[in-house]
């Protein structure tokens, strides 16, 4: 395994006028660990994902990516890179089938810049396209609108269509939001299998389920870092039960 962590962030802070939704913090992410962002309501867990994901620039602080500053690139610019975003408000076009969703996907990583394509990459689009929908179990749901589907099998579609450009880093910010139970654990399935093929970093604040589910967790208060280590180790920390499991 590299010694350069696939992600590492130095000493972010993002303020918003005089409040500081994040505070010096810096934590580095290994190649193929599945990491969970997690702390009470306003521990600054949104803004770090928006600082990781290239959704706000931190206000200082270093973002880094295979050993490469990223800092203050443009969003559109992370696909290309290898990190894919998925977020917590579902974004899928809801009057286009879900075949037809994970296929504009991959065209707007293969053909941004190739207007002229042979008739047979358009064939190579909807095989790869019917690819992603089984890899997400959605295969029975090809020909189905995107807004007929049920809440979780669009977050699933979601996740399909943030696999288009093969990332190697996984953003999720909190992918089971608004599901059922049955739902959450289709979607918790679904991430362990991702995070078999790549590295996952997803925000939750559902303490059991990323205990049962992630192998390192990241705690946050008050937009600093309070505590990062093995679910045990958080299970079992003064800290983390104090400002958090206490509030539960």
């Amino acid at each position: 395994m590299s010694a350069t962590p696939i992600l590492e962030v130095r000493h972010a802070s993002r303020f918003y006028g005089k409040f500081k939704a994040l505070s010096d913090v810096s934590v580095s992410f290994r190649a193929g660990e599945l990491t969970a962002i997690i702390g009470p309501n306003g521990a600054g867990k949104s803004t770090f994902f928006n600082v990781i994901s290239g959704g706000v620039p931190p206000s200082a602080g270093q973002v880094l990516f295979q050993g490469q500053d990223i800092t203050g690139i443009a969003p559109h610019e992370f696909a290309r890179l290898g990190i894919a975003k998925s977020f917590q408000i579902t974004n899928v076009f809801k009057h286009l089938s879900a075949h037809e969703n994970v296929r504009v996907a991959l065209q707007m990583q293969t053909t941004r810049f190739q207007l002229l394509r042979p008739r047979s990459h358009y064939r190579e689009l909807i095989e790869r396209a019917d690819a992603l929908l089984a890899r997400v179990g959605l295969q029975a749901c090809r020909d189905k609108l995107a807004g007929d589907l049920a809440h979780g099998q669009q977050r699933s579609l979601e996740v399909a269509m943030a696999l288009a450009c093969e990332p190697k880093l996984l953003l999720m910010d909190e992918p089971t939001a608004g599901m059922s139970p049955e739902e959450t654990l289709v979607m918790m399935d679904l991430i362990r299998r991702l995070a078999q093929e790549r590295t996952v970093i997803l925000v939750e604040h559902k303490m059991k389920m990323v205990m049962g589910l992630c192998n390192r967790l990241i705690v946050l208060h008050h937009g600093e870092l309070l505590v990062d280590g093995t679910p045990e180790e958080i299970r079992n920390n003064a800290e983390v039960k104090r400002v958090y499991l206490g509030q539960g």
